[in-house]
């Protein structure tokens, strides 16, 4: 196994069904890529290295508030990039 952070996946998973809910934003790879950056910078990495530290990992994320955590960063993220795109 390699090293690996466990937020990407779980920002990566969450984030354009975030997204729907804002029909005025821009979905392009662009505004997504920064929306992603933006909302990792914010959370706490939870890297892995080892099965069992993925399954520790998997385990949290079923805690209500980690799941609130991703939603509230995404959210966050999605109005600081549809303020100030970057896209061309």
């Amino acid at each position: 196994m390699e090293l690996h952070n466990y937020m990407e996946d779980a920002v990566s998973k969450n984030i354009d069904r975030i997204l729907d809910r804002y029909k005025n934003v821009c979905k392009c790879n662009k505004c997504k890529l920064d929306i992603t950056a933006i909302a990792l910078n914010n959370l706490p990495p939870r890297y892995t290295v080892t099965e069992k530290g993925k399954l520790f990992t998997k385990v949290r994320e079923l805690e209500p508030q980690y799941e609130v955590d991703i939603i509230r960063e995404i959210t966050k993220a999605i109005k600081i990039v549809s303020t100030q795109p970057h896209h061309e």
